[in-house]
């Protein structure tokens, strides 16, 4: 079983498509000040939602922008695509990024889906999603490595010879945030390496399934499931005195990324349909509940977020 009492925590993750530079560093220092527990963004080359062909920032170097405009939320991608970088840079990075954050600094990893923008920028995609979970089972030992201060050695795909990251980072151990629910592979690989998993919108029941999955996994190499933080992505969330205007605000937010279809079974509405949405993950012990915020940034969601959702949900878990 998870950690069944450890306290809750609210991340946002704010679009890093179709914003500009000020508006997307308002959207995540505003996050920092309200008291949200963690500021994420994607990594992606090519925006994901609506029209391929628009603006996005590269995630790496606009998080590392952004903690040194915030105070005290961690930091990082959800999640970072292990086909971007040679892991060893990976490391490397995101050791600087928890220097330039104080130690708030999570490395977040997946095998990375999005074929398009690996074409477009001669990046190599791999034939199967079997093949790039091999190569991100391959990255790991050397992301977990450097920043636990061995220096490994590689001889597979990524090709490393003693490998040294100097300075270490601030934090003692930098949480490596594994994104997926593959029963097969990806839990296997949370189960050996990560600090954190993240999933995205299922069922109760297949909630219930991923778990017995990874504690099965956990308990096949010797590791203490409760030492593994569940995360979960909530969706695109808007608050509003109504669901028709939360809706309408949603239409209108999607329309100006590229002419996106809104999505559907989102947390949209009143502050009690946020809540509700959130019920089944607080029951199977996710206790960091991370919620996408579309540019341009929706001030009141946010606000509402931390001043009347985040209030119900911890009196939830005190019932």
């Amino acid at each position: 079983m998870p950690d069944m009492d450890a306290p809750l925590k609210l991340g946002i993750n704010n679009w890093n498509q179709y914003t500009d530079w000020p508006s997307f560093l308002a959207a995540q220092q505003r996050a920092d000040r309200l008291g949200f527990d963690s500021v994420w963004t994607w990594d992606h080359v090519y925006p994901i939602v609506g029209s391929h062909e628009g603006p996005i920032f590269e995630g790496y170097t606009a998080m590392s922008a952004v903690a040194t405009m915030t105070e005290r939320a961690s930091v990082g991608l959800l999640v970072g695509a292990n086909t971007f970088r040679n892991p060893a840079l990976v490391a490397k990075m995101v050791t600087t990024l928890d220097h330039i954050s104080g130690g708030r600094a999570v490395l977040g990893i997946g095998g990375a889906w999005f074929e398009t923008e690996h074409r477009a920028f001669g990046l190599e995609f791999g034939e199967s999603p079997g093949k790039r979970l091999g190569w991100l089972g391959e990255a790991l030992p050397i992301l977990r490595g450097m920043l636990d201060g061995e220096r490994p050695t590689a001889d597979g795909r990524y090709v490393t010879r003693e490998v040294l990251n100097l300075p270490a980072p601030v934090q003692a151990r930098v949480p490596i945030l594994i994104g997926g629910g593959g029963p097969w592979v990806t839990l296997r690989l949370v189960a050996e390496y990560a600090d954190m998993n993240n999933i995205g919108r299922v069922t109760a029941a297949e909630l219930a399934e991923k778990e017995a999955t990874l504690i099965g996994h956990c308990a096949a190499v010797g590791r203490d499931e409760r030492t593994i933080e569940r995360t979960a992505g909530m969706g695109t969330v808007f608050i509003r005195d109504s669901r028709e205007e939360a809706f309408t605000i949603m239409a209108d937010v999607f329309a100006d990324n590229g002419d996106a279809k809104t999505w559907t079974g989102m947390p949209v509405g009143r502050p009690e349909h946020v809540v509700d949405h959130c019920k089944p993950y607080l029951d199977a012990g996710y206790r960091h509940l991370i919620f996408g915020c579309p540019a341009p940034d929706d001030e009141e969601t946010a606000e509402r977020l931390v001043t009347e959702v985040r209030p119900e949900l911890e009196a939830y878990l005190a019932h």
